[in-house]
C-alpha cells in the first residue's frame, strides 16, 4: 500500500454510496461511522507506540482498508 493513498478513502466512499443507494442513507451514515472509529483506532494505537503524527495517519487509513478487505 503505497503511503497516503486515497485507495481507502475511495472503496468506503464507494462502498457508503452503493449503501445509501440501495438501501437507506442511515446505512451509510453507519458505513462511515465504522470508518472513523477504525481511524481514530488504529490512529490511536500508532501514536501510543510512538510513531509520527504523519506515519500514524497514513498507517492508520490503510490499517482501515487492510482490515476491512479481510472482513475485520
Amino acid at each position: 500500500m503505497l503511503r497516503g493513498s486515497l485507495l481507502p478513502l475511495l472503496v468506503w466512499a464507494g462502498v457508503a454510496s452503493w449503501a445509501c443507494f440501495l438501501y437507506d442513507p442511515v446505512v451509510a451514515l453507519v458505513l462511515g461511522g465504522l470508518f472513523v472509529l477504525s481511524f481514530l483506532v488504529g490512529f490511536g494505537l500508532r501514536r501510543r507506540a510512538r510513531h509520527s503524527v504523519r506515519c500514524s495517519v497514513y498507517g492508520a487509513v490503510g490499517g482501515v482498508l487492510d482490515k476491512s478487505m479481510a472482513g475485520f
